[in-house]
């Protein structure tokens, strides 16, 4: 039987070694041979319900902005797009037909990319990591031979792409639910300021697969026949969750050790599920309603009970089977006071459906909760 040799696409880079195992390749490649070779890793979840891709919607606007442009006169296309290849790419030196052994003053060297193409139906070899409004606009683009500069590195890891994109993503302004989504995939070292959101990410996904919050939350990757359901915006309740267990008066933050960021998960999880499903069965006729139409499902609404939550759950045990009782009797204390889907509330001077997800709103939503749960308790005695 003959064997068919593989169709390739050879062209002249320069090959940097920056991290062992993983070259970067820096060439060009026409619009058609972009769409030729890659495809966008966009972000939903699996059967299992497993993370699978990374990348944002597409941006209409964005794209037809970038498609007139390529499509006028003098264009200078300075940004690469940054694409993720196979580890079944081959390289030869110029120097010879293996790749150099590169030396530590001289770590690049130019040479021949092979890159193979797909055949018979064959997902592409390719992932754009960075680039995708770009790679969308050229594919519209009237000149398909436009040369445009790409940056690629060599993995077959999912991981190590998701990586790169975050951290190539962090100074632009990605939608923060799509950052904290793919945060728990990461299992490199992170900046600070996004580890500290892992545990928060990660906890949310749990939360929405169990009562009482099963499919109330809606993420990046929420089906879009599920999103009529999913009425709680992540960013809310991973606000909620990294507020309880990073600050010292948080019912969470005995869960969380500072120093290492390991979190008790199970203890976290018991706490939410208590408290929450109270919540539930308290304000029945408010709860599931999209937040147009209840304000408890609203970031504002979210975050002033994590904070009323607190107050409640702190000096509860949570192996007391009577638990459950006592936080239907903390938070029928604050019911009588709760305008989640008609009236005014009382104190503030805001109709329910005039408070909006800001910082002054939330403050003094939560001010107010807290301010009555703590008169009621002393006049109960």
């Amino acid at each position: 039987m003959t064997r068919v040799s593989r169709p390739m696409l050879a062209k002249r880079a320069l090959r940097l070694d920056q991290a062992h195992g993983l070259p970067l390749y820096v060439f060009s490649l026409t619009a058609q041979e972009i769409l030729q070779l890659t495809d966008i890793s966009r972000v939903s979840r699996g059967d299992g319900g497993d993370l699978i891709g990374y990348q944002r919607p597409e941006v209409r606007q964005h794209v037809q902005e970038i498609v007139d442009y390529l499509d006028s006169d003098e264009v200078i296309f300075p940004n690469p797009i940054i694409i993720a290849l196979p580890s079944s790419v081959r390289f030869a030196s110029s120097r010879g037909t293996k790749p150099a052994k590169v030396e530590r003053e001289d770590v690049a060297c130019t040479g021949m990319l092979q890159i193979p193409l797909p055949i018979d139906g064959e997902p592409k070899p390719g992932w754009i990591v960075d680039g995708q409004q770009r790679t969308l606009a050229l594919a519209k683009a009237q000149r398909q031979d436009f040369p445009v500069l790409v940056t690629a590195f060599v993995t077959d890891n999912v991981d190590v792409q998701r990586d790169q994109f975050i951290r190539i993503n962090n100074a632009k302004p990605l939608p923060r639910g799509l950052v904290t989504e793919l945060l728990p995939t990461i299992s490199s070292p992170l900046p600070p300021r996004l580890a500290i959101k892992q545990a928060p990410s990660e906890l949310c996904d749990l939360l929405n697969a169990q009562e009482p919050f099963s499919g109330l939350i809606r993420r990046p990757s929420t089906p879009k026949d599920e999103r009529a359901q999913a009425v709680i915006t992540d960013t809310g309740v991973v606000a909620m969750l990294h507020e309880s267990l990073t600050s010292p008066g948080g019912c969470l933050y005995v869960y969380r050790n500072p120093t290492t960021s390991e979190t008790d998960f199970l203890s976290v999880i018991k706490t939410m599920t208590i408290f929450w499903m109270c919540v539930r069965d308290t304000f029945p006729d408010a709860w599931g309603r999209p937040a147009e139409q209840s304000r408890l499902m609203h970031g504002a609404g979210i975050r002033a009970m994590g904070r009323l939550m607190d107050a409640v759950m702190t000096p509860l045990n949570l192996e007391d089977e009577s638990t459950p009782k006592q936080v239907m009797e903390e938070l029928a204390l604050i019911a009588p006071y709760c305008r989640w889907t008609e009236g005014t509330w009382d104190g503030l001077g805001i109709a329910w459906d005039a408070v909006q997800n800001t910082t002054r709103h939330i403050s003094e939503l939560s001010s107010y909760l807290i301010r009555v749960y703590r008169q009621a308790r002393v006049a109960r005695g």
